[in-house]
This record gives structure tokens, sequence and C-alpha cells, in this order.
């Protein structure tokens, strides 16, 4: 059965970017007879905004966008983490490099920004640290993206061993999603394509901490005039609330005009989506 899922982090109100990965994933769901769940990614708290997962999930209601499940919230789920971390002892290493360190001993940028992390401490045997990591390999993580194609990515040379936990008792994105996907059951994962570039590093932990690989359907992230990925750092606007931010999501989306929901559900078609990773929101 098809199980699909958004994931949003509460540090502000729904905004159109978000909207267009939530209606995305809601089509995909209700299109193939499936169930959609919404998890809230709460875990970074001094990125969470008071009050701003209540909102997001009233935004969801109004504009018909219902959840077959229970809400689920990161931050109530420790325990699997903690348990993930404990299956891939003997992977991971404890790092106390600082952000300048990294940077200066940067083997060059990952695609998504980042510094390619060089490996200093992962022989270094220390008994806690910044951050512990997961060892990377050199073989080829290879899948493929519904609407992007074929993709792959040498984790070793392209990302580094990469942060599965902060000293400060934070559990990084990565580990998280992948663990809550697992648990969750989730098939089907639909979301913006600025995530693509993570997805390797997420089927190198499905495959360490042997469970299922989703399916994979990237959309373009919505972005400003200047390039930017809507956020709220970027400034994005709240969300209206109403059938016209569904229709400009789906217009967006390049999918045909509806009147309903029910109609958006019949006329789903993830061939018209452009295949790009980003596109500014009209």
């Amino acid at each position: 059965m098809y199980i699909g899922r958004f994931a949003p982090s509460p540090t502000g109100p729904l905004h159109m970017g978000s909207l267009v990965a939530a209606l995305a994933s809601w089509l995909d769901a209700r299109a193939a007879g499936g169930r959609w769940m919404v998890r809230i990614e709460d875990l970074d708290r001094p990125r969470c905004v008071p009050g701003a997962a209540d909102e997001i999930l009233r935004s969801l209601e109004r504009l018909g966008l219902g959840c077959d499940s229970e809400i689920v919230y990161q931050s109530a789920r420790q325990k699997l983490y903690r348990d993930a971390l404990q299956q891939l002892q003997g992977q991971t290493y404890w790092c106390n490099c600082t952000r300048r360190e990294i940077a200066d001993s940067s083997l060059g940028l990952a695609a998504d920004g980042a510094h390619i992390y060089p490996g200093t401490c992962r022989a270094a045997g220390l008994a806690a640290g910044r951050a512990l990591r997961i060892r990377t390999r050199a073989e080829r993580i290879r899948f493929t993206d519904r609407l992007q194609g074929e993709q792959s990515q040498v984790l070793g040379s392209e990302i580094g061993d990469f942060v599965l936990y902060r000293a400060d008792g934070v559990y990084a994105y990565q580990l998280a999603v992948v663990v809550d996907d697992a648990a969750q059951g989730v098939t089907d994962v639909v979301r913006g394509a600025d995530l693509l570039d993570s997805t390797p590093r997420q089927i190198y932990l499905q495959r360490l901490l042997r469970v299922p690989t989703p399916r994979y359907l990237h959309v373009p992230a919505a972005v400003n005039a200047a390039g930017e990925k809507l956020s709220k750092q970027t400034g994005a606007s709240p969300v209206d609330a109403t059938w016209a931010s569904v229709r400009q999501a789906l217009d967006f989306l390049g999918q045909q005009p509806s009147d309903t929901l029910e109609e958006a559900v019949l006329h789903w078609n993830p061939a018209r989506i452009p295949a790009r990773r980003a596109l500014q929101l009209a």
C-alpha cells in the first residue's frame, strides 16, 4: 500500500514553497489510493518557532489536505534515533573539528554548498567530541527519481563523513528522516528538489540500518525572483489558506486547472511537473 508523508519544520507559518510540496505529496498519495501522514520535524529546537506547528496544521486543514493518522513529532521520538545510533556503532566516530577547521581543510564544496569533510578525526579514537559522524565509502549510490531521473553520488569524495548527532543533543536530519520513514512504513517520498542531493546519504543509512528504500519524487523547489528558495529566512509570506493558493500551487506543478481537490486528484499527472531543480513562483 502506498504511504506518503509531508514533513515540515516548524520554523514559521506555511508558505507557498511548503504548500507546493505538501500538495504534490497529498495528490500523489490520494491518486494512488494510499495513506498520507504529517510529521513535524522539530528536532532543532532553537530554530523552531513557538506555535508554528499548530499554525501549519491549521492551514493544511483549512486547505482540505487532511491526513490519515495521528500527527508525529520528532521531538518525541528520541529513543528511536538513539537505538539507530546504537545499531550503527562501529560505523561512527566522534569528531572535534570546528566549522572553521573543516572549512580550512575541506576537500571542496558539495552540491548543497557544504564543505566536504576530509576525515580528520577518523582515526583519532575520541571518546567524545563536537559531533558523531558516519564513515562513508567510495561506492557510488544510484537511484532513479520519478521526476528528475537517474541520480548518483559517491559519498566518500562528494560529501565526506557526515554528522548524525551533535554534542548538544540534536540528532541530524539525515538520521531522523531515515528512522522515521522506516518506522512509519513510508513507501513514497514526494518533496522539494532542494533535498535531492541529500537522498544518497539517506539511502546509505537505509542500507546500513537494513530498512527499505522508498520511491522518490523531487518536485522543483519554489524560488523568488532572486533565485532564493522560499523560506522564513528569505521573507516568504504565509500562505493564504484559500483555493486560490491551491490553484497557484497546481499551476506551479504543471497540473491541469481544477476547481476542487477531488478534481485535482483525478487530473494528477506527475509527468506534467517541470523536471527542474528550482522554479520561480509566478
